[in-house]
């Protein structure tokens, strides 16, 4: 008796021929589901370059499907019928087809996860098979047995058995160079002389084109400009992403991949996080094709390592922790934190150039690199004391590759140490010299880095010292911190009363 034909329902973010719920499929047989819904463009209001770039690479998938001679069923935002629901669409195909089977990879964030169980529940009259996402290369029992019964989950131990375990950049059974992790050698300022490559744009199509016009008519109150839209949208693209990066910034992405410069936000870093996330390039072929540059001395191990710790390393690890921890993870707030988010965010109005330029700079491109959200952007949230629910639907809204299961854990426990020190061992909190050293913001920026206090001074240095006295009852117990406080101690009464003061004022103005 022949196999009954199977529905296999992609998402927006699963746009790679090997996904698991397409490893088995019969282009004789089954149907395939793809659909453009106005509440995925709309549960947060995402930067309209990241709507272009899922819906164009949507489009573009589902006519490679078509080349190779599956049936699809491709619902389009603007299409008549379009329920604006998933579980709806699929009775609806279902219920036309035949079908009582329904195929589906683990969708990325828990809120379509519940709602694709909670539809199985209330028809049990069909089946609906969930397979793990196979493009990650820890699976989630295996992270679960890797955190079972260590009282701290700190990624720099999981990255090591990573290593191990996939055998990256390893001499035997020891690390090669004998480090681990090289990220000391990365802090580099970048000179003014040094002139990173231009990063490899793609000239929109007919297709992308065609969503363009669709994005700025439907979602024109959304964040984000579209003026110079050029990310890769199909995979064969993607894979020219990765190979420009390997041959001509690799080589420099360790020594500078902490270092920021104003209009300069691509740098040397790969861009390929949204083609990753989007399933249009798999991770483990940007892994490999980074240590065969190292094995053939192309690229130096402090960049390759770099690079290949934010794949296996903190992207794994906070897919791991996601799934690990939600539903309640979403709500801490262990800091107490409510001050709503400034205007800034949106419209970059404000004195303080550094955070200018990164709003400016993800408002141009939908895209900043990993310093510029975490020590200005983020630093900033987290000593201005900015709510968590605020700051991680700004983040998720504002960025191309940013979903939740890879945005929340590094925003509440990364950069706002929200969930109390699950993930990061403290807060990622620094003053106006850190920013100094690794930019060029404060040339010309209408406050005095060198000014601690006052109307002139640099904000971040007052905040710094003020986070810290506001939080002592949440810190204190801080080794990593224990230095700060004995610095803050040894301050005198007017010292501390002017940075109190100072911090005051300018809390007050962003009200």
């Amino acid at each position: 008796m022949p196999e009954q034909p199977r529905l296999r329902l992609i998402l927006g973010d699963q746009l790679s021929s090997t996904i698991s719920s397409l490893s088995d499929a019969d282009p004789e047989r089954d149907l395939i589901l793809m659909c453009e819904l106005q509440v995925e463009a709309t549960y947060v209001a995402h930067h309209k370059q990241k709507l272009v770039l899922v819906l164009s690479a949507m489009r573009h998938f589902a006519r490679q499907l078509h080349e190779r001679g599956f049936k699809v069923r491709y619902c389009r935002l603007d299409d008549a019928d379009n329920s604006g629901c998933f579980t709806t669409e699929i009775e609806k195909v279902l219920s036309r087809s035949g079908c009582r089977h329904c195929v589906l990879t683990e969708p990325g964030e828990y809120r379509l996860l519940q709602q694709f169980r909670d539809w199985q529940q209330q028809h049990p009259e069909y089946t609906l098979e969930i397979r793990e996402d196979d493009r990650f290369l820890c699976c989630h029992d295996d992270f679960r047995h890797w955190a079972q019964g260590r009282k701290q989950l700190r990624m720099e131990y999981f990255y090591r058995w990573m290593r191990r375990r996939h055998n990256l950049l390893m001499d035997k059974d020891k690390p090669a160079g004998g480090r681990w992790n090289l990220d000391a050698d990365n802090r580099n300022a970048l000179p003014d002389s040094r002139q990173p490559p231009p990063p490899l744009r793609f000239q929109p199509d007919a297709i992308t084109e065609e969503v363009i016009a669709l994005v700025n008519d439907r979602f024109a109150q959304h964040f984000g400009d579209l003026d110079d839209f050029g990310w890769a949208v199909t995979a064969q693209q993607a894979e020219q992403v990765l190979e420009h990066f390997i041959a001509q910034r690799l080589p420099q992405f360790g020594d500078y991949q902490d270092a920021m410069r104003e209009d300069d936000p691509w740098l040397y870093h790969s861009h390929l996080s949204a083609s990753i996330n989007l399933g249009l390039l798999d991770p483990r072929e940007a892994i490999r094709r980074a240590e065969q540059a190292w094995l053939a001395g192309q690229a130096p191990l402090n960049a390759v390592e770099g690079f290949i710790r934010q794949i296996i390393g903190w992207r794994e690890y906070v897919r791991g922790l996601y799934w690990l921890w939600m539903p309640d993870y979403k709500e801490l707030n262990q800091l107490q934190a409510h001050r709503p988010l400034p205007r800034f965010y949106w419209d970059a109005d404000t004195r303080m150039n550094c955070l200018r330029q990164c709003v400016l700079d993800t408002r141009r491109h939908g895209y900043a690199h990993h310093i510029q959200r975490l020590m200005v952007l983020g630093n900033f949230a987290l000593l201005a004391g900015l709510d968590p629910k605020a700051v991680n639907e700004w983040y998720l809204q504002v960025y191309v590759d940013a979903y939740e299961w890879v945005e929340l854990p590094n925003v509440s426990g990364m950069v706002l140490f929200a969930d109390g020190g699950r993930l990061a061992s403290k807060p990622y909190a620094a003053g106006g010299a850190y920013i100094k050293r690794m930019s060029n913001y404060c040339n010309g920026c209408h406050y005095d880095v060198k000014q601690k206090t006052g109307a002139k001074a640099c904000p971040f240095n007052y905040l710094y010292w003020d986070f810290l006295a506001r939080q002592r009852e949440h810190l204190l117990s801080n080794a990593r911190l224990a230095l700060a406080y004995r610095n803050l101690d040894r301050m005198s009464v007017e010292q501390q009363d002017s940075i109190r003061d100072s911090a005051r004022i300018f809390l007050q103005s962003l009200d």
